[in-house]
């Protein structure tokens, strides 16, 4: 059973700034932990492994690219702002 590893916001955090960095920062993690992972199944040289490490990155990589435009779009709404 696959685990569900969307970096969406917590509920009550939606949208906020708060919210968006703290999805990056457990994407970012989450991408770290999929990246072990496919070096580990590089080394036994299996390709199923690897290829099946690599398909679960990928959904990651999206995910954290998606909050990041989210984050820029904010910082470009409000430049003055932190």
């Amino acid at each position: 059973m696959a685990k569900n590893r969307s970096a969406t916001p917590a509920k009550g955090l939606r949208g906020s700034k708060a919210g968006l960095v703290l999805s990056l920062g457990s994407s970012a993690l989450a991408v770290i932990r999929a990246s072990k992972q496919v070096r580990r199944a590089k080394g036994t040289h299996d390709k199923l492994n690897t290829a099946d490490a690599v398909a679960g990155l990928l959904p990651l990589i999206t995910s954290a690219a998606l909050v990041l435009r989210q984050l820029r779009g904010r910082r470009q709404e409000n430049p003055q702002g932190t």
